[in-house]
C-alpha cells in the first residue's frame, strides 16, 4: 500500500516579487503581475506586456537565474522546516525547465571568441545551481532535470511521488526555474499566436471566456518539498498520470482522446472517482486550442458540479514553471480559505467560478499541457 505524499513546503520567486507570500498577495488581489514593457510591442520601439522577475536574491548565487532557482529552494526548504519537516537520509532533487539561462547565454554569444570567467561559465550549466543546492544542505538522494515543457511542474511532482512510493528517496525537492521572457523568445510566441503583448492581460487572457486571444508571457521559479513522513502539510498528492499525443510540435490534437486518457487514468491512479472532484485548476492558457480541449475533458470526465478555473491571467504563462506555480497556488487557497480565481470579463463556460471564492469540500484535479503533446493530472487532496 502507498504512503501519503504530501507537500509540506513552498518557496517562489514570480513577477510579483520574491517569495510566496507576494505570490499569494497578487493572486489575492487579482491584480495581474505584468508590466507595459519598453521593447516587448511588435516592433523593438513600442512597448509591450510582459511579466519580468525582478532582481533579487544573493548576488554570490550567480545570475538571475540561478539566484531565483535557488531563493526558491530555500525558501521551501525552511517553510518545510517550520511545518515539521526534517530531511531524510535520502533527500532528492528534481529541476525542471525548458531552456537554460538565457540571458547568460546571450552574452557567453555576443561575447564572440573572447573567453568568460571560468566560474561565469561553469555556472551557466544546469548542474551547478543543482549541486549549489545539493552541496549547502548536505542533500546526497538522487537528483535529476526534466523537461516536459509547459507540464513540466506537474511532470517532476509525480516523477517525484514515484520516488518516494519506490523507496527511492525519503524526501523530494521539486523545483522549476523559467526565466526565459527575453525579447527574441516573447516576439516569436507572439508569431506563432499564443502569446499577446499588445492587449492588457486581463482581455487578452480570459480562459474558457468568449474573445480569449492567448497568454502574457512570464517568468517564476517555484518549489515544493515532498514527503511521505508526517508534517504540517499543505496537501497530499494522491496521484495521478501523462500521456503525450504525438500530435503536431505545436497543435492540439482534435481528437481529445489521448488528452482524457491523462485524467482518466490519473483519477484512476489515485484510487477516486471523477464526482469526487471538486475543482479542476486548468492550464488555461487562453489560446483557443486549449480551451476546447480542457472543456472536453471537463465536460466529457467530470460531473455539472465540478468547477474549472485558471489564474494565468494574473501570473501568466511562465512556461515550464507554470505548473507548479498553480499546485502552489492550490496549496495556498486551501491554506488562506480562497481560491484566487481571476473574475470573468466576459460569457464563459457554466462551470468556470465566478472569481475568488470560498472552496468547497472535494478534491483538485491540476491540469496542464504541454507544447508538443505533453498532458499531464495530477489530483490534489487540500483539506
Amino acid at each position: 500500500m502507498r504512503s501519503k505524499t504530501d507537500i509540506c513546503g513552498i518557496g517562489a520567486v514570480t513577477a510579483y516579487g520574491w517569495g510566496r507570500e507576494p505570490l499569494w498577495e497578487g493572486l489575492a488581489s487579482g491584480v495581474p503581475c505584468a508590466q507595459f514593457t519598453e521593447g516587448y510591442g511588435e516592433t523593438p520601439d513600442l512597448p509591450g506586456w510582459v511579466a519580468h522577475v525582478a532582481e533579487g536574491g544573493r548576488s554570490r548565487d550567480g545570475s538571475l537565474h540561478a539566484r531565483a532557482l535557488l531563493a526558491a529552494a530555500r525558501e521551501a526548504i525552511e517553510d518545510a522546516g517550520a511545518r515539521g519537516w526534517s530531511p531524510g537520509r535520502r533527500v532528492g532533487v528534481i529541476a525542471g525547465g525548458v531552456r537554460e539561462d538565457l540571458r547568460s547565454w546571450d552574452r557567453l554569444t555576443e561575447m564572440g571568441d573572447q573567453l568568460m570567467y571560468r566560474r561565469e561559465f561553469i555556472g551557466m550549466m544546469p548542474s551547478t545551481p543543482i549541486a549549489a543546492l545539493m552541496s549547502e544542505f548536505g542533500f546526497r538522494g538522487p537528483s535529476m532535470t526534466t523537461s516536459a515543457m509547459c507540464a513540466t511542474g506537474s511532470a517532476a511532482t509525480l516523477t517525484a511521488k514515484m520516488w518516494l512510493d519506490a523507496g527511492m528517496a525519503d524526501d523530494v525537492v521539486v523545483l522549476t526555474t523559467d526565466l526565459s521572457a527575453t525579447r527574441p523568445v516573447v516576439r516569436n510566441f507572439v508569431h506563432c499566436g499564443v502569446a499577446i503583448t499588445d492587449v492588457p492581460p486581463l482581455d487578452a487572457c480570459r480562459p474558457f471566456q468568449e474573445g480569449t486571444k492567448g497568454f502574457t508571457f512570464s517568468e517564476a521559479a517555484v518549489a515544493i518539498v515532498l514527503t511521505q513522513r508526517k508534517t504540517d502539510a499543505y496537501a497530499t498528492v494522491l496521484g495521478g498520470a501523462m500521456t503525450h499525443e504525438a500530435h503536431n510540435a505545436m497543435a492540439l490534437d482534435p481528437d481529445p482522446t489521448t488528452a482524457i486518457a491523462a485524467v482518466t487514468e490519473g483519477l484512476e491512479n489515485a484510487h477516486v472517482s471523477a464526482s469526487d472532484i471538486r475543482y479542476v485548476n486548468a492550464h488555461g492558457t487562453g489560446t483557443k486550442l486549449c480551451h476546447r480541449t480542457e472543456s472536453q475533458i471537463l465536460e466529457r470526465v467530470f460531473p455539472s458540479s465540478t468547477q474549472i478555473y485558471s489564474i494565468k491571467p494574473l501570473t501568466g504563462h511562465s512556461q515550464s514553471s507554470s505548473a507548479l506555480t498553480e499546485i502552489a497556488a492550490s496549496c495556498l487557497a486551501a491554506e488562506r480559505d480562497l481560491i484566487p480565481a481571476p473574475k470573468p470579463v466576459a460569457d464563459g463556460h457554466p462551470q468556470l467560478l465566478e472569481g475568488p471564492s470560498r472552496p468547497e469540500n472535494g478534491l483538485t484535479v491540476k491540469t496542464s499541457i504541454g507544447m508538443g503533446g505533453y498532458v499531464t493530472a495530477v489530483v490534489l487532496e487540500t483539506a
